[in-house]
């Protein structure tokens, strides 16, 4: 996948959280890691942008380290509002799924460049 489809790809991630957010049952559990789930959702994007512009490999690599962490806690945070009843399960699982493709390839991603520089 081409630079410029995985920034699209990762903003509609961020897009998709952010309505699904706002669907959500207003209550403390759900206000709490609703919180959350927009931080990390909305940084995994604009991570992403800025391994974009890294100026070395190594710079870059630590960028998209931070997009794996990013979309992990995302995913995380979906399941738990999931597995605690909040958010059905038609509504979540297509973000988990979304979540973890963004994250496998990242995790490639970082993969090949650490084989590159070696």
């Amino acid at each position: 996948m081409d630079e410029n489809a995985f920034k699209s790809r990762t903003k509609k991630f961020a897009l998709d959280t952010i309505h699904l957010v706002e669907k959500l049952p207003r209550s403390r559990t759900t206000d709490v890691i609703a919180a959350q789930l927009l931080r990390s959702s909305t940084s995994v994007g604009a991570n992403y942008r800025a391994a974009c512009r890294a100026k070395s490999s190594a710079d870059m690599i630590n960028k998209l380290k931070t997009v794996e962490e990013e979309t992990d806690e995302s995913v995380c945070w979906l399941e738990l509002l999931r597995e605690a009843g909040k958010l059905p399960a038609h509504l979540s699982q297509p973000l988990e799924k979304e979540g973890s493709e963004i994250l496998a390839m990242t995790i490639a991603s970082i993969k090949t460049l650490r084989s590159r520089d070696r």
